[in-house]
């Protein structure tokens, strides 16, 4: 494994944190060009659509659930497809402007 992906993987590990309100928030969220892409992981059942779509970008973890790998090595509309496949909708794109793009 490279630096840059241990680096990537330990940062996506690091997706539980306390919101405001006491309750944990389940989400990862990553900056790829001007695109905001956040998996909501109380969504994904792990059906694996946006792996199948770009392996180099998603990987199911050991919970089942998508996390990312490297999403920034995948071309625009292949992660965009990506992320469209999900059939729960657990994972969105927005662009910079704050309009979702996904699902």
């Amino acid at each position: 494994m490279a630096i840059g992906e241990a680096a990537d993987r330990a940062g996506a590990a690091d997706e539980t944190a306390v919101a405001g309100d006491g309750t944990l928030d389940r989400t990862l969220d990553r900056t790829v060009g001007d695109l905001t892409l956040r998996i909501d992981r109380t969504l994904c059942v792990g059906f694996g659509d946006c792996v199948t779509e770009a392996p180099e970008a998603f990987e199911l973890d050991d919970e089942d659930i998508a996390v990312f790998v490297r999403p920034e090595a995948v071309e625009r509309d292949r992660l965009l497809a990506a992320c469209r496949a999900c059939p729960v909708d657990a994972i969105t794109v927005t662009d910079p402007g704050g309009s979702r793009l996904a699902p």
